[in-house]
């Protein structure tokens, strides 16, 4: 497989700018890799699909509000800073990304709110991820992470051509979201409302939460033809003992494992035994599936519509199947569904 058979034709317009007016009445494309059927549902008719025992695996991350402006000193410069990672919590140093780059060296300070009450110096700006700041901040560390909330904006995706609005503070985070680290929300789990959970815990659907970090690397461009070369940013993953024993349980008794979008299924994939069960993790994974790849634990995956050339959409072409997922993609733009993280849903079977 090489980069260019991931090349499609998406129209601008397809991409969506907003969230649909209510989180679980998205559509729903449902693929069938057996029989290559598809059928055009709402997101809230995924009920249907699935049967008392069956699980479904969640990414509970949340997304930290990592979009700061800053103005530099003497020039006064306005600056984009993306907080990518915490380095060193006690020495305040992080790992970000900064625009316009080119303004920026070593020992530049930065200023930070209408009182410039945080300040940051660049103190590296040889890392391949961008620069490396030290915030000067004097209280504790609670008071300086309540700081960077307080100055900080929901991180939506720059292809979204507009200003953020409250809604997005909300909308940019699954119902489930409980571990802060995210730039990126879990797209997938996005459709999923509180009473539609509800509604498939009634029916005896178990979920199991794992944690993986989305970092921006997931959407880095795809700039080598031979995808083996390509290398994927870590991020960092948590699976628990009680997250296994859900899993593993489904899977010994024949019931669906469903992966709640690929961050779910590259977590999953990321710590698997030999007898195809999932093990318990913590640390960081660089996994990168594309195909041929032999899936070991779900057997179904809900995700997002994505866009050309992305490691997305090589995930999600492994799973289905190359031609079909051309195929389901043919009849995505055709029906105009809506693309990319506030878009639309398709659920493999």
């Amino acid at each position: 497989m090489k980069l260019s058979n991931f090349n499609f034709n998406l129209p601008e317009e397809l991409l969506a700018e907003f969230p649909a007016e209510n989180r679980d009445e998205s559509r729903l494309m449902v693929v069938d890799r057996k029989t290559g059927t598809i059928e055009h549902k709402l997101f809230k008719d995924v009920l249907d699909y699935f049967d008392e025992g069956d699980v479904m695996v969640l990414n509970n991350t949340k997304v930290f509000p990592a979009r700061l402006y800053g103005n530099k000193e003497k020039t006064g410069a306005r600056i984009e800073v993306f907080l990518l990672r915490e380095l060193n919590s006690e020495q305040r140093l992080w790992d970000v990304l900064v625009d316009p780059a080119r303004k920026i060296r070593i020992g530049n300070k930065l200023y930070f709110g209408d009182d410039d009450s945080l300040v940051a110096e660049v103190i590296d700006n040889t890392t391949s991820r961008g620069r490396t700041l030290r915030f000067l901040y004097d209280g504790s560390y609670e008071e300086f992470r309540r700081k960077l909330t307080e100055l900080g904006e929901t991180p939506i995706p720059k292809y979204i051509n507009r200003d953020v609005t409250p809604e997005d503070a909300d909308r940019y985070q699954t119902i489930y979201a409980k571990e802060e680290g995210a730039v990126a929300a879990p797209t997938a789990g996005l459709h999923f409302s509180k009473h539609l959970l509800k509604r498939l815990e009634i029916k005896g659907i178990d979920f199991a939460e794992i944690t993986l970090h989305v970092g921006l690397g997931t959407f880095n461009p795809v700039e080598v033809e031979d995808l083996s070369k390509h290398k994927m940013d870590s991020e960092e993953l948590m699976i628990t003992q009680e997250a296994c024993d859900i899993v593993n349980k489904a899977k010994a008794q024949k019931r669906k494992v469903c992966a709640v979008g690929t961050t779910s299924m590259r977590a999953m994939e990321s710590s698997v035994s030999s007898q195809q069960t999932l093990n318990p993790y913590v640390g960081w994974t660089n996994k990168f599936i594309f195909p041929p790849y032999d899936f070991s634990v779900a057997d179904c995956m809900i995700t997002n519509f994505h866009t050309p050339k992305s490691t997305l959409l090589m995930m999600i072409s492994a799973f289905m199947g190359h031609d079909l997922m051309r195929k389901a993609y043919d009849e995505a733009v055709k029906e105009k569904y809506r693309f990319y993280t506030y878009g639309d849903a398709m659920l493999i079977l």
